[in-house]
């Protein structure tokens, strides 16, 4: 077990009320484990409760050996009526980055 961001990169943001969130790998194989394992609702239980009923959305980018999460709604109305910490969704990538995983060995090694 290890943290995600220890197999693929990420960036978060917002529009409106929902939050992006983009994950890369650096390789095809990272990609290949990625597109296997993080489906919604692994990505659901990454986020953690505050997204146990909310619409996730989930886009396969395969050239660009990346993942393109839409988390519906956690942003309430958006930056200006949301009382999340992160109103903005910009720490999001990493919070997800920083849960730990099951990861092959063979991912890890460089």
């Amino acid at each position: 077990r290890v943290p995600l961001g220890t197999v693929c990169a990420a960036r978060s943001g917002d529009k409106g009320g929902n939050a992006n969130i983009g994950l890369w790998a650096r390789d095809d194989a990272g990609y290949a484990w990625m597109a296997a394992h993080l489906d919604v609702d692994t990505i659901r239980g990454l986020i953690g409760p505050e997204a146990a009923d909310l619409r996730i959305e989930r886009f396969e980018l395969p050239n660009l050996r990346a993942l393109n999460v839409v988390v519906h709604g956690i942003l309430g109305e958006g930056v200006a009526s949301t009382t999340r910490p992160d109103p903005q969704a910009k720490g999001l990538g990493e919070y997800v980055r920083s849960r730990l995983v099951d990861v092959p060995e063979a991912l890890l090694q460089d």
